[in-house]
């Protein structure tokens, strides 16, 4: 006779098992769409209200998505130092109203006296917060690079006309949001330690203050009279150069005079009848959003339910086997040959999805990158734009940890990133973001470090379709994915796609992280039957996204996170 309290275990586990069938049968509760801002000619969306509207400004006063993306891009500097400086990077995907594609790299590099092993004691560990705190965390910037370069490329507007309400913002002020009350609140010791010093951001802020960044004002008039230059080589460099030396860093002039912003080919690919195009290493997003998209495309993921048992498992071993390959193969394509057609190649990713089944889980253990012949930071933000004229710009932007290096450069009125975190510091260690990297992203002077960032722009039937991404270190990938998957396949609108929940695997760890109290108990624990590990716990935003989807009509809807600040705003 069977022990009573085995015959409960056995019962209790058909049921779970059950229940995940059961999960993806059943409809989910189904509410009124929401639909954001609509708008007839142009858009921004992005992280504050105030940079939403200067760059619409701009487009009012006959700009065009280029113009409106300095202005924005710059309006964040101001109001938005938790990600928007002057010291970071990013990176670009543009589509013409021509048709024409393509990307911009302006991802910061490693100094010129930067060594792979840096940031390792004598023993050969990593040194905690060297790479993540301070001065020797912080990569030669391309933000300014990547501006100019754009503005000589496709500008249309003067840099003084650009720039200039960007200064008045900085002169006149932004208000204090709550969640950004909170940000400051969180770091200001840090920032007091880091500087040796009190900054303007450790003052106790309080809800609907103003703060004034004059300093800023200042520097950006200096570039406009200057260009490029001036932070390069002119004034701005040499103070940006001392506050880095003086805190012990390596960053030097030549370092600064040396770097330039790279116009690079993006990643296209097709899912379904939709034409998709996303950055190119050095950033991972579109190689992996690539992968992910054409392993789950055999899938019909639509009859399995948004945010249902299939889907979510389909998904979800699709993403290890992305991020498995990330972890290995990719890195800067100036310093590491990357088999991005083999990568992405039907044979491959079919090859890749052989051992799936939908009984269990597969064991992230199990999982290596793919076998191939003879070979972020949560702290990120996005921007969104779409002119009258049909261009389309969508742009990802870091100082990669919150505030970046926590150095701050009063003389310039900016922080400085962090980047030199993305690197390897040592194969096989995970970064702050719990990835894992290999020798294809070991430090290397005047090298980019590998990035999440997923700037990414949709073609339906050839015509713009949509323009989409987020911040958020290693799920910025799978917030992009799943935000493309819900229009497509679950026929949200853009606002209710950009709002629903989700979750991310990223290989290692071996954890599906759930947004807290966004999933049913039920649904988690036929999961859990099945081998999936999963964290709903502490977890932190899965990215913040900034979308616009074009409406049958032509109208542009926007979506704009509801975790954020983040605002639409069009005409």
């Amino acid at each position: 006779m069977i022990p009573r309290h085995k015959i409960i275990l056995m019962v209790s586990i058909t049921l779970l098992v059950v229940s995940c069938t059961t999960t993806t049968k059943e409809k989910p509760k189904s509410y009124p769409p929401v639909r954001g801002l609509i708008a007839q000619k142009a858009m921004v969306v992005s992280a504050r209200k105030e940079a939403s509207k200067i760059g619409a400004d701009i487009m009012k006063k006959g700009g065009n998505a280029f113009d409106a993306m300095i202005a924005t891009e710059m309006a964040l500097a101001v109001s938005y130092p938790f990600a928007g400086s002057l010291g970071g990077g990013g990176f670009m995907v543009y589509r013409k109203h021509t048709g024409e594609t393509g990307a911009l790299d302006y991802r910061e590099k490693a100094p010129l006296a930067a060594s792979k092993n840096m940031y390792l004691d004598e023993k050969g560990n990593p040194i905690p917060d060297k790479s993540t705190i301070g001065a020797l965390a912080i990569g030669v910037p391309g933000t300014v690079a990547g501006l100019f370069a754009v503005h000589n490329k496709f500008g249309s507007l003067s840099i003084d006309e650009i720039l200039s309400p960007v200064i008045h913002l900085a002169e006149k002020g932004f208000i204090v949001t709550e969640k950004q009350k909170a940000r400051f609140d969180a770091y200001r010791d840090l920032f007091v330690d880091v500087n040796r010093d009190t900054i303007v951001w450790a003052k106790a802020y309080k809800t609907g203050d103003t703060i004034k960044n004059k300093t800023l004002a200042k520097t950006l008039k200096r570039i406009i009279l200057n260009g490029k230059d001036e932070f390069y080589k002119g004034e701005t460099g040499k103070k940006l150069v001392k506050r880095i030396q003086d805190h012990g860093g390596i960053i030097t002039m030549e370092d600064l005079s040396k770097y330039e912003a790279k116009w690079r080919a993006p990643i296209q690919f097709t899912y379904r009848d939709l034409s998709i195009i996303s950055m190119s290493p050095p950033s991972s997003g579109g190689v992996c959003l690539a992968q992910i998209m054409k392993m789950i495309e055999p899938y019909p993921i639509s009859k399995y339910r948004h945010n249902q048992c299939k889907t979510i498992q389909v998904i979800t071993e699709a993403e290890r086997r992305a991020y498995a390959d990330r972890s290995f193969y990719l890195g800067d394509p100036d310093f590491t040959n990357i088999p991005i057609d083999t990568l992405l190649s039907k044979a491959y990713l079919s090859g890749r999805m052989d051992d799936f089944t939908f009984d269990e889980a597969t064991d992230s253990s199990a999982i290596n990158c793919g076998l191939i012949t003879g070979y972020e930071s949560d702290e990120t933000t996005h921007y969104s734009i779409i002119d009258p004229f049909g261009n389309a710009v969508s742009a990802t932007v870091t100082l990669n940890g919150a505030y970046g290096s926590k150095l701050y450069v009063p003389e310039v009125g900016t922080f400085l990133n962090n980047e030199m975190d993305d690197f390897s510091t040592k194969p096989g260690i995970p970064n702050m973001f719990g990835l894992i990297g290999a020798a294809a992203n070991s430090i290397a002077p005047e090298k980019r470090m590998l990035s999440s960032m997923t700037p990414t722009i949709v073609e339906k039937s050839g015509k713009l379709w949509m323009s989409v991404g987020t911040p958020g270190g290693s799920t910025i990938i799978t917030s992009v994915l799943q935000t493309i998957l819900n229009v497509k396949e679950f026929g949200m609108t853009m606002q209710d796609a950009v709002n629903a929940p989700r979750f991310h695997h990223q290989w290692l760890p071996d954890v599906i992280v759930f947004e807290p109290n966004s999933f049913d108990h039920q649904l988690l624990d036929s999961l859990r039957a099945k081998g999936y590990h999963s964290s709903e716990e502490q977890s932190r935003i899965l990215g913040k996204v900034d979308g616009i989807l074009v409406l049958p009509d032509g109208t542009l809807e926007g979506g704009a996170d509801k975790r954020g600040d983040d605002t639409a705003v069009g005409f």
